[in-house]
């Protein structure tokens, strides 16, 4: 067991993992300016176990804040550029005749980069549904069927997709089946001006950022273990199940903004997805307790990929997030408590 793993096995786990988390978005600063959010996010994402994807506009980091988390767990990392002419096989392997130990011609697996724990589908958007579609089975089950063979894929596994939301043209937009696969879909925003002086002042040079590698493959795995174990009360829990039906146009729940602009909601994984995240926000924020704030936190990079618009949204330039707002806005205002408050003591 590595001394990163020791970390976590001691008399109070989770301030221990709460370290590791603190370590990872420090070093990754080291490199990236500003971008808190997301870098919590890609960090939830790392140790839960799920997958991350991240939309902005070009040259705002999402590729350097992938390979740099790369660069601070001791991990195995690929990046894949996502074209229209990438073949499933390009990203999944194949099976070649190479010569055996006998000498004889026999078929043997040359892996593709999809067998790493971290990957990168730079621009994942570009590619062929066909190419899309088989990322599905490695992210969902964590392995990949060639032929009449299925490989397991290593552990931990973590697929980090970028997307440029400005440049549509030749691009083909995730199916929604895919898009649920995703933990969680950070928005990376643009710098502010001293951001971007930051970032000037820091690449003048032209030498990178030294980062610390602070964790392996077993602290990350027993990480993630500790932070789904965190308690959630029922009636916090309620709430993020009642969030996820809420989004739903046809649930009594809905808000009037969702039963105009919504045509679908979130799967029943986006509540699983929901109380995960919130678990890693309310132990990076010191407490093992969850609460209905740290849902609301986690609402957003869960929800804004789970909900599907009408014509109606975009004709009136209704966005993902502006529904969530409303609808948490909503939720507080019609709530029935459902065990949120304590019952009042009879005198």
């Amino acid at each position: 067991m590595s001394e990163a793993t020791k970390q976590i096995h001691v008399l109070n786990p989770f301030e221990h993992v709460r370290a590791l988390c603190q370590r990872i978005t420090r070093q990754v600063a080291e490199r990236v300016v500003g971008q808190e959010e997301a870098v919590e996010c890609v960090t939830a994402g790392l140790l839960l176990g799920g997958h991350v994807l991240m939309e902005g506009v070009p040259g705002v980091g999402k590729t350097l804040l992938a390979r740099t988390l790369a660069d601070v767990v001791h991990l195995k990392f690929h990046r894949v550029q996502f074209t229209p002419d990438l073949m499933p096989a390009d990203v999944l392997g194949t099976y070649m005749v190479q010569t055996g130990p006998d000498g004889r011609p026999v078929m043997a697996l040359q892996p593709g980069p999809l067998f790493s724990n971290i990957v990168l589908a730079d621009e994942i958007n570009r590619a062929s549904p066909k190419t899309q579609s088989a990322l599905l089975e490695a992210m969902q089950e964590r392995q990949v069927s060639l032929g009449s063979s299925t490989h397991a894929l290593p552990s931990p596994f973590f697929v980090v997709a970028t997307q440029n939301p400005i440049d549509n043209e030749g691009t083909y937009p995730l199916p929604e089946a895919q898009l649920d696969r995703f933990l969680m879909k950070v928005m990376v925003r643009f710098p502010t001006e001293d951001e971007v002086m930051n970032i000037v002042a820091r690449t003048a040079g032209g030498a990178e950022a030294s980062v610390q590698r602070v964790a392996d493959a077993e602290a990350i795995i027993a990480a993630g273990k500790t932070i789904r174990t965190m308690p959630v009360a029922d009636h916090v829990a309620r709430y993020a199940v009642r969030l996820v039906f809420a989004t739903h146009p046809d649930h009594k729940s809905a808000p009037a903004c969702n039963r105009r602009y919504v045509k679908a909601g979130a799967s029943p994984r986006a509540a699983q997805s929901v109380l995960a995240v919130a678990k890693f926000f309310a132990l990076l924020d010191g407490r093992l307790n969850v609460a209905i704030d740290d849902v609301k936190r986690a609402a957003y990079p869960c929800l804004r990929h789970r909900i599907l618009l009408n014509f109606d949204a975009i004709a009136d330039e209704a966005t993902t997030d502006s529904l969530i707002h409303q609808t948490l806005i909503e939720l507080d205002r019609t709530k029935d408590d459902g065990g949120a408050k304590a019952p009042a003591k009879k005198k």
